[in-house]
């Protein structure tokens, strides 16, 4: 590649370059406070992208770039010029926003296995779990604010080699591979590990963010751990799990009283991103009166309260005020503590892993 061929013989020509940059060139300026030089590229734009062939199965996602960074100075009255130049760390150039996962899968794997003194741009096909893990919690960390826990990183590493593993299994002589991390869907499901991860990381970064830092949402844990634990608790107990079988989604699970009288775990259909561009998790769960104490024993107004929207009591423009509420279809408003019998527990959605109820917004005056 011509990384490489730069790389070995420290020579550059304009006949290497695979693309066109616009506004690539500035002045160097120095910083009398570190004692440096540097310049800023702030309207860099790519104008054009050469792509290699591809071979076998790759895509345009896994291709690899690199910025040529060079520079000349003169030392003296010009009897000495000193070339620099250095590459950046690999960049992936994409067209459309549906190639960013697996885009960041590439610069992920790239940026946190790669040997310093390696060929661009070489990497391992395999790689021990723990180096891993540490990655996606460095990573999930930095889009969160908040680091994974060692129960998070256990639920981990069983989704991506598919498979309950003991905690007793010595996880360093665990490999997984770069076909497992983000090339071969998950079992029954269309969508690798890495996928379910990025959509995990990116709808928690974007709408979940508070609630995650302050401990609110378990999130990675299994369906039956998740009823196991609430099948201990008082009726209207409730915690936050991320879906198995919806990218990016969110779900309430809860216990509440069965057809029998007897208490159940019911699973809410999955918030996903649109959901809350509507409306905050904080105030679907203040909306739905089924939800009384955060697992396992933090009212629901002390764990989210803060977060809650206020409700104006009037407005002040002659019109009656109203907003958009959150009901399970069945439920009449304020019905808690009993379920209603007649709730269907049907999934809308066949491909789901579990029954879920479905949830919808009334217009609450």
């Amino acid at each position: 590649s011509q990384a490489q061929h730069v790389q070995q013989s420290n020579q550059y020509s304009e006949a290497l370059a695979s693309g066109e940059i616009l506004n690539n060139s500035g002045t160097l300026e120095y910083q009398q406070a570190t004692n440096q030089v540097s310049v800023s590229f702030r309207n860099m734009q790519l104008k054009k992208i050469k792509r290699a062939e591809k071979k076998g199965t790759e895509s345009v996602m896994d291709e690899k770039f690199a910025l040529l960074f060079q520079s000349k100075f003169q030392i003296g009255s010009g009897e000495l010029v000193i070339t620099a130049w250095a590459l950046s760390l690999p960049v992936v150039v994409i067209v459309h926003g549906n190639q960013e996962p697996q885009s960041w899968a590439t610069i992920t794997w790239d940026n946190a296995f790669a040997d310093p003194t390696r060929v661009p741009f070489q990497v391992p096909d395999k790689v021990p779990w723990p180096r891993l893990a540490e990655a996606l919690n460095m990573k999930f960390k930095a889009a969160t604010g908040r680091l994974l826990s060692d129960g998070n990183l256990q639920f981990l590493c069983e989704k991506a080699f598919r498979h309950s593993t003991p905690n007793t299994l010595n996880q360093n002589e665990m490999y997984i591979s770069w076909a497992q991390f983000c090339k071969e869907p998950l079992p029954d499901r269309t969508y690798t590990f890495w996928e379910w991860f990025y959509a995990v990381m990116k709808l928690t970064r974007e709408h979940l963010r508070n609630p995650w830092q302050d401990g609110l949402i378990i999130g990675f844990i299994h369906k039956k751990q998740a009823e196991d634990m609430l099948m201990k608790c008082p009726i209207g107990t409730f915690l936050l799990r991320f879906s198995d079988s919806e990218l990016g989604g969110v779900t309430i699970a809860w216990v509440g009283d069965g057809s029998d009288q007897q208490p159940q775990i019911f699973m809410l259909q999955p918030f996903l991103a649109k959901d809350f561009a509507i409306r905050s998790l904080p105030d679907h769960i203040a909306d739905l009166q089924q939800l009384v104490t955060l697992y396992p024993d933090t009212p629901k107004e002390k764990a989210f309260g803060k977060y809650f929207t206020a409700f104006p009591s009037q407005a002040n423009n002659g019109y009656v005020v109203r907003r958009l509420v959150t009901q399970v279809p069945g439920v009449p408003m304020g019905s808690y503590p009993n379920t209603p019998s007649h709730m269907s527990i049907q999934s809308p959605d066949h491909t789901r892993d579990t029954p879920s109820i479905s949830s919808r917004y009334l217009s609450q005056f």
